[in-house]
């Protein structure tokens, strides 16, 4: 098992049902999953060992690498339930000096803090945590744990605020975390001093910088994701004198200091917002299209909330509100209607692109802000700055790959309308909180970033290709073009005809090359593709099981890895919302699909085999209700 693994298999689509429903028969077995969601069982150690350290019967702790995380952690669970209380312990975990290893770990102490609450308010803590991303990496958790395991480390605490009430008890289905035995602390000893090993040997052989290099990294990643690093080779470390540039990105005058890293990208999407309302004043935002699941939450569960344009069509509807909301305000008045507008490009999972141009026009006329999550498109594929105020990515995804580590980046538009008052603001409440351990992989795993997205992006097309020519939408697409399926005697007609003699199982494709293309082929670099993403939607429930549980991949949350990664993004995101999800187009048999660095034909040959096994599914289903439908005449016979 990978040791910080962002990712879980969860092989058939029962697998995933079961997860959901809280199944002993698949929590039972898991030893991790996606970190936001499960929490790493280093952190669950640590956490532990605070709460018999710190709590009181009945209270659960959760690990913040700063103050200002944990009370955070603690007004929210504070006001999703005006009954409860929670407390902070600032826990400063110090090693005797003969343990100090600079070589080795660029941070010699930790300084933790503690939020310790009732049980029953769980449910509140963890849904921080998950919206947020700010809770500790599992890299430090094991650090700390480490330090801790040394004799005679010196330790502080300050405690504040009271203890938590102790209300009725609830269980939360959805989100995870068991105990940790015995006999599972001995392995994840035993786990921990492999990665001593494994980061000796990094540093050895010269993949990885070594830790006390954690500052140089992170500037490496951050003239990285600037676009001003030239010359770069994938199998070289940071050097100092490493030429730069000026930006690929579409702004010439951007630097790294425009670049802010957060320890994930939905930490950077928090953060922005909370920037905004504290630069632009207390106001609702926007969300636009059907977003990833966190993103709308952070919206509607900060700040005044949010107005939702979940279609991503509603142009009409948006302008006229904007309108309405600017005939409210007092005459005279320069305050924007709205905070900001919140779009990805592309979204997640419909990989609908944003109109940004018309997007752009109505902010500089209201004076709205826009933010931009760029993780799927990503910056080699799509320039999105030049229209953006702010633009987030998750790092965790396409730029790492290696599925290892998280990460999360923020970039301020030096050229955008409130980039005077935004950046003074940011460097005024930033903290560096992103885990020295976890900066040197991200670096190591992105410096053949480009490469491989173009890779990928020919993988991608190739899959979607097969997948579309296959699929009910493009059948319709020539029927109404030839005036019939079939219009002549040729060789493509005759393997048209005999597709026919099975069932049409892929029903649409959802890719940029068919989805909002002239929007997504304006944003597009010279270079760029239409990305690693799909999703595809089939003709009935029982093809779209088939499908899932015949392909070849890997399968389990996540996307951008280095390997192909399916999952039924709908059934993992939004299990207890699906009849809510299907007005704004979405299906809940949906299938995402993240491809690849594998062989094209190995590829191809997934997708074969479970377009395969889908047809053969429904042919059998069909078999079956044909049978059941002659049994019933006969008996009424």
């Amino acid at each position: 098992m990978l040791p910080h693994a962002v990712s879980v298999s969860l092989p058939t689509w029962q697998d995933n049902v079961d997860y959901e429903e809280g199944s002993p028969r698949v929590l039972n077995v898991m030893k991790t999953g996606y970190p936001r969601f499960f929490i790493h069982k280093a952190i669950q150690q640590l956490a532990a060992i605070c709460e018999q350290k710190f709590g009181a019967p009945h209270e659960k702790a959760m690990v913040f690498p700063s103050e200002t995380f944990a009370k955070a952690c603690r007004d929210f669970i504070t006001r999703m339930d005006t009954s409860a209380s929670a407390r902070i312990v600032q826990f400063f975990i110090c090693p005797r000096d003969a343990d100090r290893k600079p070589s080795t770990y660029s941070v010699p102490s930790c300084d933790l803090h503690i939020v310790l609450f009732n049980e029953a308010h769980w449910s509140h803590a963890k849904a921080f945590w998950q919206h947020t991303g700010s809770g500790i990496s599992s890299r430090q958790g094991e650090y700390c744990l480490r330090l801790l395991e040394k004799k005679g480390p010196t330790t502080e605490k300050v405690q504040s605020d009271i203890a938590s009430k102790s209300p009725i008890r609830c269980k939360n289905r959805h989100y995870y975390s068991r105990s940790i035995s015995s006999a599972q602390m001995a392995d994840d000893l035993a786990e921990r001093l492999n990665a001593e090993e494994t980061a000796y040997l990094e540093e050895r052989y010269g993949r990885n910088m070594p830790a006390v290099a954690a500052k140089e990294a992170k500037e490496t990643l951050r003239k990285r994701i600037a676009g001003v690093l030239v010359g770069e080779k994938s199998n070289c470390c940071f050097k100092r004198d490493q030429p730069l540039s000026s930006s690929i990105r579409g702004v010439s005058n951007i630097t790294e200091d425009d670049v802010f890293l957060f320890p994930g990208g939905m930490c950077a999407i928090w953060h922005a917002h909370q920037l905004l309302l504290r630069t632009l004043g207390n106001r609702k935002s926007v969300c636009w299209g059907f977003p990833y699941v966190d993103t709308l939450k952070i919206l509607q569960k900060w700040g005044p909330g949010c107005y939702f344009f979940g279609k991503g069509s509603e142009f009409d509807e948006l302008e006229t509100l904007l309108e309405e909301l600017q005939s409210q305000s007092p005459p005279g008045s320069n305050e924007p209607p709205i905070l900001a507008l919140f779009c990805e490009c592309t979204s997640n999972p419909l990989l609908q692109t944003p109109d940004l141009q018309r997007f752009r026009a109505l902010a500089d006329k209201y004076g709205f802000a826009i933010v931009v999550d760029e993780t799927i498109g990503n910056y080699t594929n799509v320039e999105v700055l030049p229209y953006s105020d702010i633009v987030c990515s998750s790092l965790t995804k396409v730029f790492s790959g290696e599925t290892n580590v998280m990460g999360g980046g923020l970039v301020l538009n030096p050229q955008g309308k409130h980039y005077k008052k935004l950046r003074p603001e940011l460097v005024s409440f930033y903290e560096d909180v992103y885990w020295d351990e976890d900066a040197i992989f991200l670096e190591r795993n992105s410096r053949d970033f480009t490469t491989r997205v173009y890779a990928i992006n020919q993988n991608a097309e190739a899959v979607c290709d097969l997948l579309h020519s296959r699929s009910l939408e493009a059948i319709e697409e020539k029927t109404t073009t030839n005036g019939s399926y079939l219009n002549g005697n040729t060789a493509t007609d005759d393997a048209s005809k005999s597709s026919l003699s099975r069932p049409t199982v892929v029903k649409k494709i959802y890719y940029p090359k068919w989805i909002t293309t002239s929007l997504y082929n304006s944003l597009k670099t010279p270079k760029g593709g239409y990305g690693g993403l799909f999703s595809v939607t089939f003709t009935t429930p029982i093809a779209a099981k088939a499908f899932f549980d015949a392909l070849g991949c890997e399968k389990g949350p996540s996307l951008g890895t280095n390997f192909t990664l399916a999952c039924p993004f709908v059934i993992l995101a939004h299990y207890t919302e699906l009849d809510w999800v299907q007005q704004f187009n979405i299906d809940p048999y949906l299938v995402r699909v993240s491809v690849g660095l594998e062989k094209r034909e190995v590829l191809l040959k997934w997708i074969e085999d479970a377009v395969l096994a889908a047809e053969n599914a429904v042919l059998a289903a069909q078999k079956v209700e044909n049978g059941k439908t002659i049994h019933d005449t006969m008996t009424c016979a």
